[in-house]
């Protein structure tokens, strides 16, 4: 089914909908098409390759909502569907806020997110991309002797949108992603690691080869490792780590949390919380970005928004339903089922990773966090971590088995100084950034 096809389809099952009773009525049609594959050593552990189609509607009855999910397309099909769920909507109980968004005209913009380099791959070109990652992983290091598996994806997808508001659209979108974990025997000790890279077009993306090698060295890079004292320090967070406290941010920024009481930051728009190096944004403009798209779940037109502004809380994300809830407008960031991100990240510095390690008389550069601690009510930040101590400037032995903890508002507030190794490379994303302290609970004293 084209592109063209898919949005006429959606029109006409909305169509049905109203026809049958429907107050108002949403369909989004997604076809897709998806290769994945697993590899350890030579042999492909895993392969899957699937084209698939789905057609949900959201259908509303006087204040009632009901859902349609199949795949199922005929008039007749849609027909029978539609009837059954209006007939079941009529139990279930009025919202006041629910309902479509108010109609919007859709951007005329291209974001450029459709490479057909990768619709061109063949099988067997993907495949050498996995196996040759688990090669590379061997050859970069002799310590090395096995793997948790490499993996390679890809899909093409198309997703069209209809409403009874007079919005309809559609888009083309691909994605490819390649990771690797490497394993490297320390004595009876195993070490292990992750790293890999993800872009919209496959120009984009970091070669297998520098894949494997980035993982390798995030894996040797805690041999001799040792737990540190417990400490108050300076904590520079790798861009990796650092997206997953973006993250966390996101969550408190979610008007799905603010509503219901479950964020730090609830009730705080318009205050300054965090230091003039926090500029964080929700952008589903931007082109070739992985996080981009014309349009939200709902056909809100997608947006940039500005969440934190030099550290003063400027907005939540919304979608329809809780921007009605709490007095606001959406902002473009509904997705199945909720309030998701498009590319939200923390804005750039200009000083390279390298330049705030020199820059850190001392402290500790954070790898990897384990575990979930995280109390979205209050803000306290609580992770189990893995990373290098720095010294005068330099990266000095390895570290591991600490937790670094701090209110997230003195998280904010201590950022003192953002890398400019951001990339778009997934729907959170952040530079590498330094807190001026943290607390670190590791042992009495140094072993």
């Amino acid at each position: 089914m084209r592109e063209e096809e898919a949005r006429e389809r959606a029109q006409r099952a909305v169509e049905i909908a109203m026809a049958l009773g429907a107050s108002d009525a949403e369909a989004r049609i997604v076809l897709a098409r998806r290769f994945s594959a697993a590899a350890r050593g030579e042999r492909v552990t895993k392969l899957d390759l699937s084209e698939g189609r789905s057609l949900s509607m959201r259908l509303f009855l006087d204040g009632r909502k009901a859902m349609l999910v199949g795949t199922h397309w005929n008039d007749d099909e849609i027909r029978s569907g539609v009837a059954t769920v209006l007939e079941q909507a009529r139990y279930a109980a009025v919202d006041a806020f629910a309902g479509l968004p108010e109609a919007r005209a859709l951007p005329g913009i291209d974001l450029d997110l459709y490479d057909r380099a990768i619709e061109a791959r063949r099988d067997e070109e993907r495949l050498d991309d996995v196996r040759g990652v688990e090669r590379s992983i061997r050859e970069a290091d002799p310590r090395v002797d096995n793997s948790n598996g490499s993996q390679y994806s890809d899909a093409c997808v198309t997703m069209a949108l209809a409403n009874s508001r007079g919005v309809l659209g559609s888009y083309r979108g691909t994605q490819i992603g390649i990771s690797a974990s490497p394993v490297a025997s320390e004595g009876a000790f195993k070490r292990t690691a992750h790293y890999g890279s993800a872009a919209r077009f496959l120009a984009k993306m970091d070669a297998p080869e520098e894949i494997a090698r980035e993982a390798v060295r995030r894996t040797v890079a805690f041999y001799g490792a040792r737990k540190p004292k417990t400490q108050s320090t300076s904590i520079l967070f790798d861009r990796e780590v650092a997206a997953a406290v973006l993250d966390d941010i996101f969550s408190a920024c979610s008007a799905a949390n603010v509503a219901v009481g479950n964020s730090w930051l609830a009730g705080r728009t318009g205050e300054r919380i965090g230091s003039d190096l926090v500029d964080i944004f929700d952008d589903g403009t931007i082109p070739r970005s992985l996080g981009s798209s014309p349009f939200d779940a709902e056909g809100t037109p997608s947006q940039r928004t500005p969440v934190f502004e030099r550290g003063i809380l400027r907005s939540f994300l919304f979608d329809t339903y809780y921007a009605r809830r709490l007095g606001a407008q959406s902002t473009g960031n509904a997705v199945a089922g909720g309030i998701g991100p498009n590319t939200f990240f923390l804005a750039p510095g200009k000083a390279s990773l390298e330049e705030l390690i020199a820059s850190t008389k001392q402290g500790i550069l954070v790898l990897e966090t384990i575990g979930f601690a995280t109390e979205h009510a209050s803000g306290l930040y609580s992770r189990g971590a893995r990373g290098i101590a720095i010294r005068n400037g330099e990266l000095a032995e390895p570290l591991e088995e600490f937790t670094i903890a701090a209110p997230f508002p003195e998280m904010l507030a201590g950022i003192e100084a953002v890398a400019n190794d951001l990339k778009f490379d997934g729907s959170i994303t952040s530079p590498s950034f330094r807190v001026a302290e943290m607390q670190v609970s590791g042992s009495s004293s140094a072993s």
